[in-house]
């Protein structure tokens, strides 16, 4: 550290070389027990905050009994769901010992153990965060009843839960493998706990997804158009399956979406982090103590969110939120400050990292403008229910596509300034850079999943709320409660994009230094094919994901349709739906596509990398990270704002509640169901699951390149799969 000089505005009084080295020093050497210890203190804040959740009532007995029936369908529908994806986890498993062949048996075995490591994580943050959002939802509507103030305080720290799971759970897996394996090998180690992480966001992600639309596009269609009943009407068989829905989908799918992400991120950072600082372990560390920042200010932003005001009554819950998260960046932007300052001896990784919080901020305002009601572009899809369905649909498209460009720019001009603040003439400084940037982005997770979970936790308490028949001053609660979720639910949506898209580009960088390419030459025709390809795959993705929500819809119209029909007492109120009914429907749904999107994300890049080599593998990673991107913004966004198109009119613009504009939104509002809620987000765990699969296979594949028969092979297997997959999910099957 010879010859470094302190900045300008800050001196001292003793030798700065010897104060320079002691920092240095302390870092390296206790700096990752220091990280350790923080990833510990997020689950102990956890395991704190379910205790305080669970020591409150759950209200009457008939709050209850709805909570009971909640429950038993998300653990059913989970338990089904690990029990369908155990077999090819275990697989994947050996499989990943042998793609570490090149290195010593330690890191073999350390892959395939930190893959299965990741998968755990992943399933427990969404598993134990679903369970304790159940949990917390008849607690929120039994609070409403009392005060708002503590409603809003059970709905954010029960969310609150899962934030610091994702957080305290994903710092601890990379710190401990980095403990073990060192600098130098643990980058092999952890791109298997990334992709096991990966993989189940993807299954999560993805089941959750088809599981909730399928019930939601059902109890919609059918409840709210041809009924003329409310949403969460107890006499809707649809009601606890969409319930369930809004849990397997929302909470445990979004906490495994942003913990894999939570992975990557600090996977490709540490990667990258080795090529820009060659013989040092700085560029391994900085994004280690800025993880264990962030997860310190999560702790102190989220546990100050209370309402309270003058009077100690506020019902201003946005506010409160917004608060806490305010917070948390201004203690994570000092922490990362000092740490630039006096570790790494420059402001070029401060302002990189301060890039992607920057980016986070942005992508907050660009989502709520383009799906919230209170601007233009949703107001104007609501004045086109006027004139009927169609100019909804097309207005929506509009609002989407306009989106979708803005979102891209966002994210662009953050790729851009990262690699300007920070060696912008050195490309291995610059892709460190974009990566750090992904660390800022996701710096503040345990606030980000908090804000996402305390949306179906409030739509669900607000359920119950209907169902029991609560009394109005509670209903008005749970409705305030509801509407600010809805917001906060949209913003992370777009987050988890952002986030997916900074992890795949620092991958993507990554794939540059496994696969020793410097450039890749458009010109040159198997690049382009390659490119070509990748474009594609998002497309074939998606395409299975829409129509899985689609079979489960029709089928869970026809079921509504048929006991509306056949049991009268229904709509009377003297008979009570058969609910399970249609948690099976939903349940059934969901698992039918799951290996086929798995199939397509993990054989696609296996099939281009043996048949067309590493360079083609590499157009084929832009070509999915160019349209995957695009594809995800454009449905989530377009879904979003449909959405609050709905809810504008039925607040009681243009007609209300009933009206031919309401019946004119509710379509739009279901088609963009699948395109928001699982065609769009399931895209991001695919990204990260094809740039890993990639970079962890990319040496084999080049060891055998010359080899016609070994690439012939798992070029036939692979693609085998593929078509196999694709005709079993084409194959129409009856869903009960």
């Amino acid at each position: 550290m010879s010859g470094k000089k302190s900045p300008p505005f800050i001196s001292f009084t003793v030798n700065e070389q010897m104060v320079d080295a002691a920092i240095v020093s302390f870092v390296e050497s206790y700096g990752i027990y220091a990280v350790l210890g923080t990833a510990v203190a997020g689950l102990l804040y956890a395991l704190l905050l379910i205790r305080q959740t669970l020591k409150h009532d759950e209200g009457t007995e008939k709050m209850k009994k709805v909570n009971s029936a909640i429950m038993q369908g998300s653990k059913a529908y989970l338990s089904k769901q690990f029990r369908s994806v155990l077999l090819p986890v275990a697989f994947l498993a050996i499989a990943l010992y042998f793609t570490a062949s090149a290195q010593t048996f330690d890191v073999q075995l350390g892959r395939a153990g930190a893959f299965l490591m990741g998968a755990l994580f992943s399933g427990s943050v969404g598993y134990i965060g679903m369970t304790m959002a159940v949990k917390g939802n008849v607690r929120v509507a039994s609070a409403a009843r009392r005060s708002f103030t503590e409603a809003l305080k059970i709905a954010y720290r029960t969310g609150t839960i899962t934030g610091m799971l994702t957080d305290g759970l994903g710092l601890l897996g990379g710190t401990i493998i980095f403990m073990l394996y060192g600098p130098e090998k643990a980058f092999e180690v952890l791109l298997g706990f990334g992709f096991g992480g990966s993989l189940m966001a993807l299954f999560l992600r993805v089941g959750g997804g088809i599981y909730t639309k399928s019930a939601d596009v059902g109890a919609d269609l059918v409840g709210k158009v041809e009924q003329g009943i409310p949403e969460d009407d107890p006499r809707n068989p649809a009601v606890i399956a969409d319930l369930v829905g809004d849990n397997v989908g929302d909470c445990a799918g979004m906490a495994a979406d942003i913990f894999e992400s939570y992975e990557v991120s600090i996977v490709a950072a540490m990667i990258l982090g080795l090529a820009a600082f060659p013989g040092s372990v700085m560029g391994v560390m900085f994004p280690l103590v800025v993880r264990a920042i962030g997860v310190l200010s999560s702790i102190i932003g989220t546990y100050v969110v209370t309402a309270g005001g003058k009077g100690g009554e506020s019902h201003d819950a946005m506010r409160a939120i917004k608060k806490g998260f305010n917070v948390s960046a201004l203690i994570s932007t000092a922490g990362f400050f000092l740490l630039s300052v006096y570790y790494m001896d420059s402001l070029g990784p401060f302002f990189a990292t301060l890039t992607g919080v920057l980016l986070a901020v942005a992508i907050n305002y660009q989502t709520d403008f383009f799906t919230s009601k209170k601007f233009a572009p949703v107001k104007e899809i609501a004045k086109s229910a006027l004139t009927g369905p169609a100019t909804v649909v097309l207005s929506g498209l509009s609002t989407g596509y306009e989106a979708t460009v803005a979102a891209i720019l966002l994210i662009a001009a953050a790729i851009v300034g990262a690699g300007m603040f920070y060696g912008a003439t050195n490309y291995a400084l610059v892709s460190y850079s974009i990566a750090l940037a992904g660390i800022g982005f996701l710096t503040l997770t345990g606030n980000n999943v908090s804000m996402d979970a305390f949306g179906p936790i409030s739509d669900n308490a607000s359920g119950i709320g209907e169902m029991a028949g609560l009394e109005p001053k509670a209903r008005h609660v749970l409705d305030e409660l509801d509407s600010v979720g809805n917001s906060t639910k949209a913003i992370t949506k777009g987050i988890a994009i952002g986030s997916a898209v900074l992890a795949a580009i620092s991958l993507f960088n990554s794939y540059f230094d496994i696969a020793k390419i410097t450039t890749l030459s458009l010109n040159d025709p198997m690049v382009f094919v390659g490119l070509l390809i990748g474009g594609s795959v998002p497309f074939l993705f998606s395409s299975v994901a829409i129509r899985a929500v689609s079979r489960g819809a029709i089928s869970m119209v026809n079921e509504v349709r048929r006991q509306f029909k056949t049991r009268p007492g229904i709509m009377k109120g003297t008979e009570e739906p058969d609910y399970g009914k249609c948690v099976e429907i939903s349940t059934a749904a969901a698992q039918h596509e799951l290996l086929t999107l798995g199939a397509i994300a993990i054989l696609s890049p296996l099939i281009v990398g043996f048949g067309l080599h590493e360079y083609a593998l590499g157009g084929f990673l832009v070509g999915s990270i160019v349209t995957g991107s695009l594809l995800a913004i454009f449905m989530s966004t377009t879904g979003g704002a449909w959405d609050n198109a709905k809810k504008l009119v039925e607040s009681g613009e243009h007609g209300g509640k009933g009206s031919d504009a309401h019946k004119a939104v509710v379509v739009g509002d279901t088609i963009g169901d699948p395109l928001k809620d699982t065609a769009g987000p399931a895209l991001n765990p695919m990204l990260k699951v094809i740039n890993l699969i990639s970079v962890m296979v990319v040496p084999m594949m080049i060891a055998y390149k010359s080899d016609m028969l070994v690439s012939g092979a798992a070029v036939a297997v692979c693609g085998a799969g593929i078509v196999w997959a694709i005709w079993q999910s084409r194959k129409t099957v009856e869903l009960k």
